[in-house]
């Protein structure tokens, strides 16, 4: 474990590697080099404003991100029991309007063929500031409020991924893009794409991802880290593997090589890290990359859809801490749900948008995407061929490489 201002602590005890964690070990991320991706000035900062303000609220009916755990469980236990709880989890999902009715030149949505099933869903990991936070379990969760009402500041977004669910459902692809990535943020000119969020809410957040990749997107979701953090303790912890010590100067923290048991708080810790990476922020992606999956795999392992009531019990956690675009309804969500029953975490390719480099924007240390490398992943989204791309291009994926 680590723990903050603290001597560096001891790997899990009688815990030893596993094949998956050898495969596993770039993402674990040793190394403790300044290289140029390594946050630099301005890097770990948020972003500009402060957030607080009401929202309107009523009572709501779905349920989401409940996808990442079929994604790790592959049977038909989570479905059920999304239908038996329905009730009780119907007033913790915050639902989001207008996230897409006043945007313009939007890409167009494959209707036809083989592509035409599949879904894109931009998923956030936001990291509140307001006083008055939009998701939470301080009583303000569920009920419903409008994207126009957005507070810019209010929040931001530490990680930004799209998942993709091919028209087969037999694979997903999780791409994240980078925070430092330098991109073109409409209406606002160049900026970190975390910005998006920022300033204008899952409306400029989609618009971006949009336009930067000229993938439709059909639904948007965030959650605030607390939320993975709550899951974690609710599964009793989650085993993580790190290969070479690393300090985390920004938070006074020392991971040790090892296997490393992680409660919520240290979760955090762990995901959020970038200063003392060598990659700096792609590392951070590949640390968030892994802890989903590791995640996912915990639940999987530990309670294999036998016992709904543990099934229950994390999609209640999660979606206490979820927000969701309000166009998709529950029925939706079930139809998904009973789609995905056979995908098994190997049927899910985890990769990051392809990048050119690292630099600095006046103080601002960015990332550069490879544009031409770019294309060739988000056509293949497009035309939903993304799992031959991912096979072509190897060094795209994040999960199961080591580097």
């Amino acid at each position: 474990m680590a723990h903050p201002s603290a001597a560096p602590a001891a790997s899990q005890p009688g815990r030893t590697p596993t094949d998956d964690d050898a495969g596993l070990a770039g993402i674990g991320l040793a190394g403790d080099g300044d290289g140029p991706g390594d946050g630099g000035q301005g890097g770990d900062h948020g972003d500009d404003g402060r957030g607080g303000g009401g929202r309107r609220r009523r009572r709501t009916r779905t349920v989401l991100l409940v996808v990442l755990v079929v994604l790790a469980l592959g049977v038909g236990g989570v479905a059920w029991s999304v239908h038996s709880t329905e009730q009780q989890l119907d007033s913790q999902v915050t639902k989001v309007d207008d996230v897409f009715s006043n945007l313009e030149n939007r890409p167009s949505k494959v209707t036809e063929g083989e592509a035409a099933g599949a879904v894109n869903i931009l998923l956030l990991g936001s990291d509140l500031r307001s006083d008055t936070p939009t998701t939470g379990t301080d009583g303000t969760s569920g009920g419903t409020t409008s994207a126009e009402d957005w507070v810019p500041g209010s929040q931001r977004s530490d990680t930004m991924m799209l998942l993709h669910l091919s028209a087969d459902r037999k694979s997903a692809a999780l791409i994240s893009f980078p925070r430092d990535s330098w991109v073109d943020i409409p209406g606002y000119g160049k900026s970190k794409i975390n910005a998006a969020f920022s300033w204008g809410g899952p409306s400029l957040a989609v618009e971006t991802v949009e336009q930067l990749t000229g993938v439709y997107v059909d639904h948007v979701a965030w959650v605030d880290w607390d939320g993975f953090a709550a899951l974690t303790d609710e599964l009793g912890g989650v085993d993580v593997w790190v290969p070479g010590t690393v300090y985390d100067s920004a938070r006074d923290v020392t991971w040790t090589r090892g296997m490393h048991h992680l409660d919520g708080e240290e979760a955090l810790l762990y995901v959020r890290q970038r200063y003392g990476l060598a990659g700096g922020d792609l590392d951070r992606v590949r640390r968030q990359q892994y802890f989903m999956k590791a995640l996912m795999d915990t639940f999987r392992h530990q309670f294999k859809a036998t016992d709904p009531l543990h099934v229950r019990d994390m999609i209640s956690t999660l979606t206490e801490h979820l927000s969701v675009s309000s166009e998709l309804t529950v029925d939706d969500l079930k139809d998904l749900l009973m789609d995905l029953t056979d995908l098994k975490t190997k049927d899910v390719d985890f990769m990051t948008a392809p990048v050119a480099g690292f630099g600095y924007e006046g103080d601002q240390s960015v990332v550069y995407l490879d544009h031409a490398e770019d294309k060739g992943l988000f056509k293949a989204v497009r035309r939903d061929e993304v799992r031959t791309w991912s096979r072509n291009h190897v060094d795209a994926l994040t999960i199961g490489v080591v580097s």
